[in-house]
């Protein structure tokens, strides 16, 4: 059996990708191993039974006292070691990198070792350890489009995999804005939602009596202010449906007339998939600013219109809303705009760069 060696941690933006590689190369009958550390080992639940679970040493800068930071150096090395000495007892064919400190030494020790190797990265703009290992690897693939890569980097667009309820409704018909009930989805995303809260409301409420009467609402929103986008909303006649989460996101886009979000990949990914026009406000604290490089390909598409975080008041949202409302021809060509952007073949797409990767290795 071939032998995939996955290394990814940190947050579920690197985990779920992983995921959906390692689903897919399963039922390709190849062998799968995950690389993680601990704060990554929390979203292995998901993952099949067949894949097996290996904790590797690593650090980042990024956390800890001066104590923790010297400590950096040691545990990464120690890690890449320990990951080495494991490849030359059990070599992987491939080895595929999700980006995240605990990637590093499953893709150290990889490079160490000569054996194939990839990365993906999820936003617009690499990471801080993709980008260190963006010119040391086979093929960068891309989750948006364009990314910013150093001179060097092969890279290609594969998109970001999405879940299969996404996949289900692909392409699904979108019906254009008019005077009968519409469809509004407002997604902060577990950052910075705050500000949607504060300003999406009023936007909604200040939009022309025709639009708005017709207007139904699904408003994620944080536990700590729900109860005062409810009251706003319920205070001015505005039917609205206000949870911390919705577990049916991919339903409720596909009813929607328009998307009002932040910029992260996964929900770039799940709008262009499903093909809806959105209003997408990039969150100005990412790092590398990324969340701004996600909208950059639906924007210039067409698909979508950005409005920076330092923009964003109720007037600007307001008029943009009402643009989108109002005209139902344009509604319709951002849902393709959007469409076209899409990649609902994503994890295809990975398997078979993993697939070449190894057929050049044994050819």
């Amino acid at each position: 059996m071939p032998y995939l060696l996955i290394a990814a941690g940190g947050t579920g933006g690197h985990m779920f990708p992983a995921q959906a590689l390692a689903e897919a190369m399963l039922v390709k009958g190849w062998r799968v191993r995950l690389s993680t550390d601990p704060r990554g080992a929390r979203y292995t639940g998901a993952f099949p039974e067949g894949v097996e679970i290996v904790e590797a040493s690593s650090a980042t800068f990024a956390r800890g006292g001066l104590a923790a930071k010297v400590l950096v150096g040691p545990k990464i090395a120690a890690g890449v070691t320990g990951m080495a000495a494991q490849m030359m007892r059990d070599k992987p064919d491939v080895v595929v990198g999700f980006g995240g400190y605990p990637s590093i030494p499953a893709l150290g020790a990889a490079t160490l070792l000569k054996i194939p190797r990839m990365i993906h990265e999820q936003n617009g703009v690499l990471g801080r350890v993709n980008k260190v290992f963006a010119t040391r690897v086979a093929q960068v693939a891309c989750g948006v489009w364009p990314t910013d890569l150093p001179d060097g980097a092969n890279g290609i667009h594969t998109g970001n995999p999405v879940r299969g309820a996404v996949l289900e409704r692909e392409g699904a018909p979108f019906i254009p804005p008019g005077d009968y009930p519409m469809s509004v989805l407002v997604m902060g995303g577990s950052q910075g939602a705050r500000i949607l809260s504060d300003v999406v409301p009023g936007a909604i409420a200040a939009l022309p009596e025709a639009v708005r009467d017709h207007i139904r609402v699904s408003h994620q929103a944080r536990d700590e202010d729900s109860e005062r986008v409810k009251a706003f909303y319920s205070d001015h006649g505005i039917r609205a449906d206000v949870q911390p989460f919705f577990d049916d996101v991919p339903r409720r886009m596909s009813d929607a007339q328009l998307v009002v979000s932040r910029s992260g990949a996964s929900s770039i990914a799940d709008i262009s998939v499903i093909g809806r026009p959105s209003i997408l406000i990039p969150l100005a604290t990412a790092a590398g600013d990324h969340q701004t490089a996600n909208a950059r390909g639906l924007v210039q598409a067409g698909g979508a219109i950005m409005i920076p975080e330092n923009a964003l008041d109720v007037p600007a949202l307001t008029e943009q809303m009402t643009t989108v409302l109002t005209n139902p021809e344009a509604a319709q060509q951002m849902a393709h705009a959007a469409l076209s952007v899409g990649a609902p073949d994503a994890t295809e797409r990975l398997v078979a760069l993993v697939e070449q990767l190894a057929q050049k290795e044994t050819s």
